[in-house]
Formats: C-alpha cells, sequence, structure tokens
C-alpha cells in the first residue's frame, strides 16, 4: 500500500512539473491581442444643462448638431451639423475643453459624441431627449437663423 501511494505521488509530481516546463515554442513571437476599449461620453439631464446655460462664466462649449436646423437653446455657442466632424474638431481645437452636444432628439448628437470621444476629446456630453425634452420641461427653443 505505502509503494502504491508513493509511485502515485511520484507520478503526481512528475505530471505537475513537466506541465510547467517550457515548450519548444521558446522562439515564436507572442501575440498580445490589445484590449477592446471603448472610449466613452457622459449624458447630461436637461435641469443640469439649464444650470450650465444659466452661468454666465461657464466653462462648456454648447454645441447643437441638428440637421436641419430647428432652432436651438438660446445662449448655443455653434449650431455644427453631426456629421460634419471636420467642422466640430476645427471648432474645439482643445480636445481637453468640455463641450455639451444636443440635436432634437437625442440620435444625432450620440453619434456625434462618440466620434468625438473615438478622436480623443475627454470631456463630451451629451444630451438625450434633446430639444424635445428642453420644450417638454417649459422651456423654449429662439430662432438665430
Amino acid at each position: 500500500m505505502r509503494r502504491l501511494l508513493g509511485t502515485m505521488l511520484a507520478v503526481g509530481v512528475t505530471i505537475l512539473i513537466s506541465s510547467c516546463t517550457p515548450t519548444n515554442n521558446e522562439d515564436q513571437p507572442t501575440t498580445i491581442q490589445e484590449a477592446d476599449v471603448t472610449a466613452i461620453y457622459h449624458t447630461m439631464t436637461i435641469e443640469e444643462l439649464a444650470n450650465v446655460m444659466a452661468n454666465n462664466e461657464r466653462t462648456y462649449t454648447v454645441v447643437n448638431v441638428h440637421i436641419p436646423y430647428q432652432g436651438e437653446i438660446e445662449g448655443t455657442d455653434a449650431n455644427i451639423a453631426f456629421d460634419n466632424v471636420d467642422a466640430l474638431t476645427e471648432a474645439l481645437p482643445d480636445k481637453s475643453t468640455p463641450v455639451v452636444l444636443y440635436c432634437r432628439s437625442g440620435s444625432m448628437s450620440e453619434q456625434a459624441a462618440q466620434d468625438l470621444v473615438e478622436l480623443g476629446y475627454t470631456q463630451v456630453y451629451d444630451v438625450p431627449g434633446g430639444m424635445n425634452a428642453w420644450q417638454s420641461s417649459g422651456r423654449t427653443l429662439v430662432d438665430t437663423q
């Protein structure tokens, strides 16, 4: 019985040691897959946006990305089509500048937010519901064009 137990222990240790031994693939390059990092943007509620717009010393750049133009929230800094990424990046040269994007319902601003974050912008805010939610909260739009 002792002999059998000793043999089993020796076989187990041998298997354990051999499984830790490197194989002949030492000369093979190792492939490291990069992690799939999903860029993120923040969301801003209508109340938070109202507070931003009421602040005379705000640090946010507020951009209406809706096309075609159907009005805007008073105090908006720029109107740039959501799919005109070149114009967005030209208007926002500093990638660390806080930028708030909105549109009519939220779908265009969401796309623009994703595009900016993928380009390295770090403080991007989308307003879900956009101008529709703004008006539903009892606030009005202005027509500057």
